[in-house]
């Protein structure tokens, strides 16, 4: 069984940063693609920025130079560093991965139980 668990979040005044961190445990044979979700209060998800086994990275608009994303691969693990955080950062941020549990197998998604941010003053 696959657990992705993520951490950091919390409160921060706008212009602040926090770096979220998402570990993948279980077992795992690879993990092709890690990513960030998030979701406003009456909002649908939205991708924040995912990141291939390969580095290549990709983020969205509304946070291209104030996001970044990395990974450790030995660890399993990835990361949101956010700074110049605005108000309509807030939301739950979710993690995924696109794995495989054995060599040759089907690639399955799993998500984490998501982050609270909240940008405020």
């Amino acid at each position: 069984q696959v657990h992705l668990v993520e951490s950091g979040g919390g409160l921060v005044q706008p212009g602040g940063s926090l770096r979220l961190s998402c570990a993948a445990s279980g077992s795992i044979f690879s993990i092709n693609v890690l990513g960030w979700y998030r979701q406003a209060p009456g909002k649908q998800r939205e991708l924040v920025a995912h990141i291939t086994s390969g580095g290549s990275t990709n983020c969205a608009d509304s946070v291209k130079g104030r996001f970044t994303i990395s990974r450790d691969n030995a660890k399993n693990t990835v990361y949101l560093q956010m700074n110049s955080l605005k108000p309509e950062d807030t939301a739950v941020y979710y993690c995924n991965a696109i794995l495989n549990l054995v060599a040759g197998g089907p690639a399955s998604l799993y998500w984490g139980q998501g982050t609270q941010v909240t940008v405020s003053s």
